[in-house]
């Protein structure tokens, strides 16, 4: 594996990371043995870089748990601050010290403020910021410092000039070439020395996986021995600015994919036959895909129940697959995943227009308005009247039924 220099501290990062924000589940907890052959394989092969954070569910006490002091000097840990919740300057030092304490480590390699753009740094700056950062690194609590960018395009640069950074983390996949930071950002932030770190190479899946047909055919008659997943990661790796993408691996098919397209790729290493193709996708995609959403889950937990990226992800998938009838497969995605059907509700129709999901959005939808698209798409008058009876009548019958049956 070719590692990528940070010129700002002089760190070779493997050009691939594991992001541990979506590890293997079992019964809705990290499979913990799954999850940690994963990370382990992925070490084994180069990966020298792990990216958390607060918010992630268990993962930093996870990784906390499985990564011994032989393993810990192979890899560099990356968690975040979670902005949303820093109130006063107090709640910086109380987060680090009880993410040290998860990580079971005494110093974090990189350390983000998580979900970035200018008006959270500014309030942040009024809280003594500047103050918090000096003193961790003088304390020896973190090496690097650097923020995850999910604000608008236009002050991405702004917010790069507030503080002397080591890092930045964005938003960068071939759809979404100029939202958020966009080339031009990343240059820039390349020109002062910083690492650059991608999340959402694949825009949560939806890169990766099946694709309108149209969209298919151009990449098979390009390379049909190439995926859809390796057509994405070798896009951004390409950049030469780039020094790492975080991928959310959660099966060993993933890792190995992963593993094979960031030992092969270099940066400029595609051709202009290559990108031209790439091209031609977007436009595409662009034309099909309804909702620009990535699925990260930072809009989660919904107060209602709603599960909003489950919601977004069937709206898109019926368009983008041109999913016809009135009880096509999108239909019954959307019935059986978030309609309750197998009791877990998490329709759009439960949304009250609270509004708290809004302020989260890395990409700044009006999610209340998406949600009632996806309810107008797929509900009925009277929907979850006749969910509830579903759940607490029908479906408990069919169980019933079903285990007399395999008796």
């Amino acid at each position: 594996m070719q590692y990528r220099l940070i010129k700002k501290n002089g760190d070779e990062i493997s050009p691939l990371g594991f992001g541990a924000m979506r590890l293997p589940l079992k019964n809705g907890k990290i499979d913990r043995i799954k999850a940690r052959k994963l990370i382990f394989k992925a070490i084994d092969n180069g990966v020298n870089f792990i990216d958390t954070a607060y918010l992630y569910g268990d993962s930093e006490t996870f990784l906390g748990e499985i990564l011994t002091p032989e393993v810990r000097s192979k890899v560099n840990i990356c968690t975040k601050l979670p902005s949303i919740n820093v109130r006063k300057y107090d709640d910086m030092e109380n987060f680090l010290n009880e993410q040290l304490k998860r990580l079971n480590i005494d110093c974090i390699d990189y350390y983000l403020i998580h979900a970035v753009d200018l008006k959270t740094i500014n309030r942040l700056l009024k809280r003594d910021l500047i103050k918090f950062i000096n003193k961790a690194k003088s304390d020896g609590k973190i090496k690097n410092i650097g923020f995850s960018y999910h604000g608008p395009k236009e002050e991405f640069e702004i917010v790069v000039d507030r503080y002397d950074w080591d890092v930045v983390m964005v938003q960068y996949n071939y759809f979404d070439e100029n939202v958020q930071a966009s080339m031009e950002g990343i240059e820039y932030a390349a020109s002062k020395g910083l690492g650059i770190f991608v999340m959402e190479p694949l825009k949560g899946g939806i890169l990766a996986g099946k694709m309108p047909k149209d969209a298919e055919d151009i990449f098979k008659k390009a390379n049909p021995d190439k995926s859809n997943a390796q057509w994405a990661m070798q896009w951004v790796l390409n950049n030469r600015n780039v020094t790492c993408v975080l991928s959310g691996m959660n099966s060993f098919e993933q890792l190995e994919e992963n593993l094979a397209i960031a030992n092969e790729t270099t940066p400029l290493s595609m051709s202009f036959e290559e990108m031209e193709t790439v091209e031609l996708v977007k436009r595409v995609m662009r034309n099909s895909l309804k909702i620009n959403c990535s699925t990260c889950g930072y809009c989660m937990p919904c107060p209602q129940g709603v599960n909003i990226p489950e919601c977004i992800k069937i709206y898109n998938e019926k368009y983008l697959f041109d999913h016809k009838g009135l009880f096509n497969q999108s239909f019954v995605d959307y019935y059986q995943y978030v309609g309750g059907i197998m009791g877990n509700s998490g329709n759009a129709g439960k949304c009250n227009a609270c509004g708290k999901c809004l302020r989260k959005c890395p990409q700044k939808l009006d999610i209340i308005l998406e949600l009632e698209k996806v309810k107008k798409e797929f509900e009925f008058p009277g929907v979850n009247y006749a969910l509830s009876f579903v759940r607490h009548v029908g479906f408990p019958i069919y169980k019933y039924f079903v285990k007399i049956l395999n008796c």
